[in-house]
């Protein structure tokens, strides 16, 4: 694995399913985790909700990011599986803002192993307005 690569700070949760890990990438945070074997279906490979979870705080970390880390919500989560990862695999994800409004955020992005993608994913944030 890069040496690049740096733990997040994280919740409880995250640990539970993580590490996830981050580093910069041209100028753009770019998150990984390496998959073993708690992280595998009864097939052997990595389950889908796992890249699943994955994706949803990656890419929600983007979302806070663009949202001056105001609280936000999940409210969609489009994942097209592509192929299989291995137990052993660094799955990256890079993801992008595609458009942001007062109360939404669209994000769209990309699991891949190496060269090979393994899930798209396209989804959509709720910024949640407090009352102050």
């Amino acid at each position: 694995m890069d040496s690049d690569w740096r733990p997040r700070l994280t919740n409880d949760f995250s640990h539970f399913v993580g590490p996830v890990l981050e580093r910069l990438e041209d100028g753009r945070r770019i998150f990984a985790f390496q998959a073993d074997r708690r992280h595998a279906n009864d097939r052997g490979v990595v389950h889908g909700g796992m890249l699943v979870t994955f994706a949803d705080q990656a890419f929600g970390e983007l979302v806070l990011d663009s949202v001056g880390r105001k609280l936000c919500a999940t409210i969609q989560l489009n994942t097209h599986f592509i192929a299989a990862v291995q137990i052993g695999d660094l799955v990256e994800g890079r993801g992008e803002i595609v458009r942001g409004t007062r109360s939404l955020v669209f994000v769209r992005g990309m699991l891949s192993v190496g060269d090979r993608a393994v899930a798209a994913i396209d989804g959509i944030w709720k910024v949640l307005h407090t009352q102050e």
